[in-house]
């Protein structure tokens, strides 16, 4: 007898045995089976490769292909791992990728799951300061056109930073010995951390709301990459960029440069250069100040020595001889032409001072307020005669008024009806019963008294 290909071989000495039904598994069942093998053996593994087709689902999960020379994984990098990622993930970049190997159930795919990713021969955060840097450039946030001057003497000098560091008591310092009268407006904040970025922005937004505020210092001292990486987030650039006043980096050291430094309207090189920045505009004003009034003090001088040399050239011609003589004669001169000047004048002014009286008499004679009381005094008068007569022809209407009622009152039937007598109508009251013939016993009547009406039947009819 021939055996299949899946039966068992007979165990020597045995003798011949049953065939064994094979193991059959599903499809789901073989995949569930290379993923727990998987995933046992390759909990963690590092891979180093080149990003393809990477993506960011509106769930938050992130898909892509690793890929080398010669072969290619996919991956996937769930929204918890993606929201801590320094940089963004983009194709091209080479990266290095931990995570653990499995296999997506519905379609038979091994996978990498990846749990933290770090660009290749680069850090994470100088990848993410370049890719910053390079989106807000090409939107125009660098360019020199936007950026506005400093104002020459700032009425208040708004200050971004620590209560706690020292740049805060550099720009202090700096400020109270070149500057004694500057107006400061602190709005302290953390300037390192999670969530600092976040935190400087508002505070910027906060002080440059302020009224007077004319200009703002943001500063901190020195540090590495990540104690700086604050002032290289967007959030933070998109504040300094809409700040309505302007805005000076004073971050780190001379050799730091953070994305702040790009978006501000001026960079200092330290917070000590900043608040330096600031009044260096003052100075130079008093400075220019100092030399305008230095150049006019010299053409005063120059113009009164010239002035004088030439009082001493006219004093030494002949024809100056007597001249203070010759003033006090034409002194005398015009007191007495200015005296009858004067004697003049005040004679017009008492000529048309009694000319004025005289029209005032005048006009008094024709003041239309004398005819206008004269006509109020008739009115009144007159209004007094038409009251009285209206109230006569009132009294007059009112007695005929009278008199003519009591004749209607009389012919009345209503009055008629007063001294006991009745109107008495059919059961429709369309007709008035003046006839007892006209009804015969059982017909509905209605009677009409000086007060009411009642319905009665007749009993019996006489005519």
């Amino acid at each position: 007898m021939s055996r299949l290909p899946f039966d068992e071989e007979p165990t020597p000495g045995t003798g011949p045995r049953a065939p064994k039904a094979p193991t059959v598994l599903s499809v789901s069942e073989l995949n569930a089976t290379i993923r727990d093998i998987l995933e046992n053996r390759l909990t963690q593994v590092w891979v180093e490769g080149e990003i393809s087709n990477a993506r960011v689902w509106n769930t938050g999960h992130m898909y892509f292909t690793l890929k080398d020379s010669a072969s290619q994984i996919k991956a996937v990098m769930f929204r918890s791992a993606v929201r801590y990622l320094k940089f963004t993930p983009e194709d091209g970049i080479k990266v290095v990728a931990r995570g653990k190997v499995s296999v997506y159930d519905p379609k038979g795919e091994y996978q990498i799951i990846c749990e933290h990713l770090e660009p290749k021969g680069v850090g994470a955060l100088q990848q993410a300061f370049e890719q910053l840097k390079k989106r807000l450039q090409s939107e125009g946030l660098f360019d020199q056109a936007r950026k506005r001057p400093l104002p020459v003497l700032p009425r208040r000098i708004g200050i971004v930073t620590s209560l706690d560091g020292a740049a805060l008591r550099d720009i202090v310092r700096v400020l109270r010995r070149r500057y004694p009268n500057a107006h400061l407006v602190l709005s302290p904040t953390r300037v390192q951390g999670e969530g600092a970025g976040r935190e400087v922005a508002h505070a910027i937004r906060q002080v440059a709301r302020i009224e007077a505020v004319d200009v703002v210092i943001v500063a901190r001292g020195g540090g590495s990459l990540e104690d700086l990486w604050a002032f290289n987030e967007e959030v933070l650039a998109r504040a300094i960029a809409d700040a309505p006043v302007p805005i000076i980096s004073g971050v780190g050291h001379e050799t730091d440069f953070t994305i702040a430094d790009f978006v501000a309207d001026l960079r200092a090189p330290t917070p000590s250069a900043a608040a330096e920045l600031v009044v260096r505009r003052k100075d130079e004003f008093f400075a220019h100040i100092d030399r305008i009034g230095e150049r006019l003090d010299a053409a005063i001088h120059h113009r009164l020595g010239r002035m004088e040399l030439r009082l001493l050239s006219l004093e030494a011609r002949p024809g100056y001889a007597g001249f203070e003589g010759r003033i006090a004669v034409r002194g005398r001169h015009v007191s007495e032409l200015t005296g009858a000047l004067r004697q003049r004048v005040s004679a017009g002014i008492a000529l048309r001072a009694r000319r004025h009286a005289q029209l005032r008499r005048s006009l008094d004679q024709f003041d239309p307020r004398h005819r206008l009381a004269a006509v109020r005094t008739r009115l009144v008068s007159r209004d007094a005669q038409l009251a009285a007569a209206v109230r006569r022809r009132m009294t007059a209407a009112a007695s005929r008024l009278g008199g003519l009622a009591a004749r209607i009152e009389g012919l009345s039937p209503l009055a008629v009806l007063g001294r006991g007598y009745s109107v008495t109508w059919d059961a429709a009251r369309t007709r008035i019963i003046r006839d007892a013939s006209t009804l015969t016993p059982g017909d509905a009547v209605r009677i009409t008294l000086e007060r009411g009406t009642f319905d009665a039947t007749v009993t019996k009819a006489e005519s």
